[in-house]
Formats: C-alpha cells, sequence, structure tokens
C-alpha cells in the first residue's frame, strides 16, 4: 500500500512538473504586458476579442513597437507604414491613460474611439475578425496626416454618442 501512495505521488508530481514547465508563453507575455502598462480604461461594449485586441494595440503603442503594431492587421496594406504614422503621433500619449469607447455590437467588428488622457487626442480604430478567425486591426491609414486625425463625430469625453446603455 505504502509503494502504491509513493508511486501515485511521484506521478501526480511528474505530471505538475511537466504541466508547469508547458505552461502557454502568451500567458506570461500577457502578465508581463499587464503589469507593464497602465490600466485600459473601457466604455461601451467590447467582446473579448475586440476588448484583447484594442488592449494589445495600446500596449504596442505606448512600447513603440511598430512591427508588432503591424501584425494586428486584419488585410494585406500599408500596416507598416500606418504603424509607424500611429507610434508617432499617439505613442507617447498611450503611455498615460487611455480610455477605449465601444460602438457597435462587437461580433464580428466594432468601431473603437482611443482617447488620450495626456495628449486629449482621439483615434478612431476599426477591430475585427480576420480570414483565419482571430480579431485584430484595419491598419491602412499610410498618410500620416490621416492616420493623426481624430474622428469629427465622437464626442469630446468617452460615452458621450451612446456606447453606454441607456439603462433599463
Amino acid at each position: 500500500m505504502r509503494r502504491t501512495l509513493l508511486g501515485c505521488a511521484l506521478a501526480v508530481g511528474a505530471l505538475l512538473t511537466v504541466t508547469a514547465c508547458s505552461s502557454d508563453d502568451s500567458t506570461s507575455a500577457y502578465q508581463t504586458d499587464y503589469t507593464g502598462h497602465e490600466p485600459l480604461h473601457v466604455v461601451g461594449y467590447p467582446s473579448t476579442g475586440s476588448l484583447g485586441v484594442v488592449q494589445e494595440a495600446v500596449w504596442r503603442l505606448a512600447d513603440g513597437d511598430t512591427d508588432a503594431l503591424a501584425d494586428l492587421s486584419v488585410e494585406d496594406g500599408p500596416a507598416e507604414k500606418t504603424a509607424r504614422n500611429w507610434v508617432e503621433s499617439f505613442g507617447e500619449a498611450a503611455k498615460g491613460e487611455v480610455t477605449a469607447d465601444f460602438y457597435d455590437e462587437g461580433s464580428t467588428r466594432q468601431t473603437v474611439v482611443l482617447y488620450f488622457a495626456k495628449s486629449r487626442q482621439t483615434k478612431e480604430i476599426t477591430a475585427r475578425i480576420g480570414d483565419d478567425d482571430t480579431w485584430g486591426l484595419l491598419l491602412n491609414e499610410p498618410d500620416p496626416k490621416e492616420a493623426s486625425t481624430g474622428p469629427t463625430w465622437a464626442p469630446a469625453e468617452p460615452g458621450g454618442t451612446g456606447s453606454r446603455s441607456s439603462g433599463g
């Protein structure tokens, strides 16, 4: 009986060791990103996918990581140039408080307005599901002026045009 218990304990210990050693690197990277950046403030109703990709985009902006930001693109096109434009325009502001205001219902596509408190800038982005069924962004603003221009339709403060529930 004692030998059986010892064998079971060793088997469980080995299983735990293998499981711990094979943990997903993406979980560790997410935890590092999460603790290394300002929290994203959220208004509206994001889906899990749209929230994740927008959070990632804000982190990449804050890090000045144009390659990783461009990797979030869901379309062929000027993603690298757009990512450089976005980092140049919003990278410094993304290191501070950012609020993401999510519009629409977000099952496959969602319009998001980013509010950068530090600079008082706004940026409209579109998150959507790509061909590989993962969430990404439209990065199709190779013109620096277009890339740095805020939306004319968005309110001065997050939540002002119906992204919040009207109650009830």
